[in-house]
């Protein structure tokens, strides 16, 4: 006899099943951004040059009808991209709060890290104080983002799942990601910046440029809050990122707003200056891909100029930025798509978790709030990984 609940459709997939489904692999990515989460499985086939994806979306035939292309471009030009089309997708909705027990930690199976900072703190304060004396010249560079990685290291390495968990619950309104970044490394992390995203004719792009660190207590969040509004060395750097949005996106698209003024973003441990710039698609065959290609690198990653600044980036910084800096995010064969700026992120392969941050640089920077500035982002993932803060972050 067949029961009433056999008759029944299956329920469809939530943004929490598919969080929990996710295992880390070179063939599997997790995405879940403030309207959506998509889980891809499988290699159809590999992308390694950006502008061969729409070709490639069009030619392929993956099962599950809709095409999508996933993964992350690098920071430097020229590099290969880990973008793939899956063999099968998964969406839902996002990802709701959690209710009932904590979560997870994502700590090392024996619960220790160790940390190895790249550059260590004097070494950053150098840096930055060398672009300061540079950007203080009669040269042409008014801006340059200098990083650093805080690499840790522990036998057995980290939960991956929990990690993806910790981060989507902890700034459930930006963006987390997981996807693979070449052998058996794994690209994690929770970015609050929209490069980019299309939806028909409509475009969207949210950048960030000027931070300052959150604090427990109400009133001082309050006051650190107002004083990066009124700051203006952070609204000169955020200046700069505005107005190369709005020159990159302004031979794609009509009708580009563009705020007078920042606002302020919030997430879970930093303070930021946001503007939202809208526009309408001049072209239809302009993709996602396509506007994220035109604006990366802004300066919120690179600086102004961008050759001097990418110049400046390669002498001061001691490691290879790999996908740090770069895209990450999801495009489909109509066009659509959202890109985000690859921020608050680590790589993992193994027993290693490679975590990165970075500051804008202008002439008016200080060496010691730069350091404080980075140390602040690391605390996205130093607490996803159940970490108050090694030493080497500050």
């Amino acid at each position: 006899m067949t029961t009433a609940s056999e008759l029944r459709p299956p329920a469809a997939a939530t943004g929490s099943d598919l969080l929990a489904a996710y295992r880390s692999g070179p063939d599997r990515a997790f995405l879940t951004t403030p309207t959506r989460t998509l889980l891809a499985e499988g290699v159809h086939r590999a992308v390694e040059d950006p502008a061969a994806a729409a070709r490639l979306l069009a030619a392929a035939r993956p099962d599950g009808g809709r095409r999508l292309l996933v993964g992350a471009i690098p920071f430097a030009p020229g590099a290969p991209a880990r973008l793939f089309i899956p063999e099968r997708v998964r969406q839902a909705g996002p990802v709701p709060p959690p209710i009932g027990a904590p979560l997870p930690t994502g700590l090392a199976a024996d619960g220790r890290w160790h940390s190895h900072p790249v550059p260590g703190p004097d070494g950053y304060r150098a840096a930055v104080a060398e672009a300061v004396r540079r950007l203080a010249g009669a040269g042409p560079l008014e801006k340059v983002v200098l990083a650093r990685t805080l690499e840790l290291t522990a036998p057995g390495g980290a939960d991956l799942g929990a990690m993806a968990a910790r981060l989507v619950h902890r700034d459930p309104h930006g963006y987390t990601f997981a996807v693979p970044a070449g052998g058996a490394a794994t690209l994690i992390g929770a970015s609050p910046e929209l490069l980019v995203s299309r939806r028909g004719d409509r475009v969207v792009s949210n950048p960030l440029a000027g931070s300052a660190a959150r604090s427990a207590d109400p009133a001082e969040d309050r006051r650190r809050a107002e004083a990066l509004l009124e700051s203006a060395k952070d609204l000169a750097e955020h200046a700069f990122v505005v107005d190369a949005v709005r020159a990159a996106l302004a031979p794609f698209c009509t009708d580009l707003a563009v705020p007078v003024r920042p606002t302020l973003l919030r997430t879970a441990a930093m303070w930021h200056l946001s503007s939202t710039v809208t526009g309408v698609l001049r072209a239809p065959a302009t993709s996602a891909l396509d506007l994220a290609l035109a604006l990366h690198p802004t300066p919120a990653v690179c600086g102004t100029p961008t050759a001097l600044a990418r110049d400046a980036i390669g002498e001061l910084e001691p490691f290879d930025r790999g996908l740090y800096t770069g895209v990450v995010g999801w495009g489909d064969e109509r066009g659509d798509g959202e890109w985000v700026v690859t921020l608050r992120c680590a790589e993992a392969d193994g027993d290693r978790l490679r975590l990165f941050a970075g500051a804008g640089i202008v002439a008016a920077s200080d060496p010691e709030l730069e350091l404080a500035e980075t140390a602040a982002k690391f605390g996205t993932f130093l607490e996803a990984v159940g970490l108050a803060g090694p030493a080497g972050a500050r």
